[in-house]
């Protein structure tokens, strides 16, 4: 267990090296204010990529009786720095250890980060499980993507998950915080606010069969947590106030032009859950991109998908803006808007699926002449690479939608021999409130052949690359996203075990019960007590219908 706090050198040195390249860092005294640490539970350069981390910090920091800084799980050199002295976790902004704060907020947004939660936790010599910590520890909350479709996995280790979009629980949260005369009576103040979800309130009970038989609350908590959604992106928009070269977006400013996709494919929790489409009005965005502009650095638009957004033409159309954009959908227009970006050296599209069957039957309302023609179109720009998504392992897929894969590149090769292809190629994996959450993940092995498969066939084309994620990586996305709090234990044991299946197995988890098995209708999924405003009936008609190829 790690106890001292006391910096060293080497760590102090690197904190203020990563302070020194940044611009709009907030500094504050701590003096009677809510003192809050942001932690993303990855490192810093993938922390620092993510705006809704951004936002938050922003957001936290824009009112006078709240000082948030950040903290990011150590990399490797810096975990051997800690190791060897024992050293706690400490903030950036004043290398002020964690336990000293009165919140730990983590942002999670990706599964796989879960076992980092307990590293850092571990690291700060903070007790891992709400119900063994006391007054004198910081409150633990959770937010972000992932404790907005299911944070049971991870329930037993904090006091409070935000469910839903924070930025519209945050103020409300902190007045209760500050009023408040205990820990048990904030706790259940905070339980009467719309989306704010008490773990510990709750008791869930299992059947001989393992599933879950029901769940109980307690304390005057609700039996639903309902969502909770900005209506107005505009209004409460999510903003970066600290620039950095030490990001995936070297140096960049982002914004959110949209929030939610209109397609909703069956696969796409991201589709599912932020929903209603909110559209940022573009005289707003406008304004945002000349305040940002200012500095001379680049704009990056965030957006599911970019082509869905009524004003993109007219935003990128503004004179003097050097602009990045997420990936676009596979259609003229966002080959189109390819020709008012300038000196853009990637593009990104996402075919999903190698034939028309499997896209249809994952609901991607694409054709192969949409995404082939969409190619050539960018290609033709003068873009030196087109990246390209797949997914395999999807519901019905079979080696025939693989080799589609390999056949659509071709195609794709053979009307423009200009730039560069590059596929990146993920294991499908079932996500909480989509039309799949019902369906198992396809077999290990199943995996690798077709990976393979798809490899062997594009290894001769010119200027054409395939990476692929590791499987057993995504098998363990499988475990969480669609796991229960019983997971928790397994995470535990992995702090010191490594290997997650060793890890399941000395916790008595089976984990084929979570990642392969198919569950029916009317079985109790450990996220049922979320409403997230989606219609459990409508998913299981389209699951039905993707299952038949509809």
């Amino acid at each position: 267990m790690y106890t001292i706090f006391m910096v060293s050198r080497k760590i102090a040195e690197r904190i203020d090296s990563l302070l020194s390249k940044e611009s709009g860092t907030v500094f504050k005294d701590p003096g009677g204010r809510v003192s809050v640490c942001l932690v993303y539970p990855n490192t810093y350069h993938v922390g620092m990529s993510n705006l809704g981390f951004h936002g938050i910090y922003t957001l936290l920091n824009e009112r006078r009786d709240v000082v948030c800084e950040r903290a990011f799980l150590p990399g490797e050199e810096d975990m051997s720095e800690y190791a060897r002295t024992g050293m706690g976790m400490v903030s950036l902004e004043s290398k002020r250890p964690l336990g000293r704060f009165d919140v730990v907020a983590f942002s999670v947004s990706f599964e796989n980060d879960y076992p980092n939660i307990l590293r850092i936790l571990r690291m700060s010599g903070i007790p891992l499980r709400a119900g063994n910590r006391t007054g004198a520890d910081p409150l633990l909350i959770m937010g972000g993507a992932c404790a907005l479709f299911n944070p049971e996995p991870v329930a037993d280790f904090f006091d409070i998950c935000f469910i839903g979009e924070a930025e519209d629980m945050l103020g409300e949260f902190v007045e209760v915080y500050k009023a408040s005369d205990s820990r048990r009576e904030m706790l259940e103040r905070t339980a009467g606010i719309e989306g704010c979800y008490v773990p510990r309130f709750y008791e869930v009970a299992y059947g001989a069969d393992g599933k879950i038989e029901g769940r109980k609350a307690f304390h005057g908590a609700p039996d639903i947590l309902k969502r909770r959604f900005v209506q107005d992106i505009a209004g409460c928009a999510l903003r970066q106030s600290i620039i950095t070269p030490e990001t995936e977006f070297s140096g960049m400013y982002l914004m959110e032009a949209m929030r939610g996709c209109p397609w909703s494919c069956r696969f796409c929790v991201a589709g599912h859950i932020y929903k209603p489409v909110r559209k940022k009005p573009i005289e707003a965005l406008k304004e945002e991109i000349r305040s940002a502009s200012a500095s001379g650095r680049r704009i990056g638009l965030i957006a599911p998908s970019l082509t869905d957004y009524s004003y993109a033409k007219d935003v990128l159309c503004l004179d003097g803006i050097d602009f990045s954009i997420t990936s676009l959908r596979a259609s003229r227009k966002s080959a189109e808007l390819v020709r008012f970006l300038r000196n853009h050296r990637s593009v990104s599209i996402a075919p999903e699926a190698g034939t028309e069957r499997l896209r249809r039957a994952v609901d991607k309302r694409i054709t192969e002449d949409d995404i082939i023609e969409t190619s050539r179109l960018i290609l033709s720009e003068g873009v030196g690479t087109l990246r390209l998504y797949f997914l395999v392992g999807l519901p019905s897929e079979t080696d025939r939608d693989c080799e589609g894969i390999i056949d659509l590149v071709k195609k794709i090769r053979g009307v423009s021999t200009k730039g560069q292809i590059v596929l990146t190629i993920s294991t499908f994996v079932p996500k909480p409130f989509t039309p799949f959450q019902w369906h198992g993940m396809e077999e290990m092995e199943v995996v690798k052949g077709r990976l393979k498969l798809i490899k062997s066939g594009l290894s001769g084309l010119k200027r054409v690359k395939a990476f692929n994620d590791v499987p057993k990586y995504s098998y363990l996305q499988g475990l969480f996203a669609r796991g229960d709090r019983r997971i928790s234990e397994a995470l535990e044991i992995m702090l010191r075990a490594g290997d997650w299946r060793t890890a399941c197995a000395e916790a008595g988890v089976d984990p084929s019960f979570y990642i392969f098995r198919r569950r029916e209708f009317g079985e109790v999924l450990p996220w049922d007590f979320i409403d997230n405003n989606v219609s459990r009936e409508k998913l299981w008609e389209e699951y039905q219908e993707a299952l038949r190829g509809k």
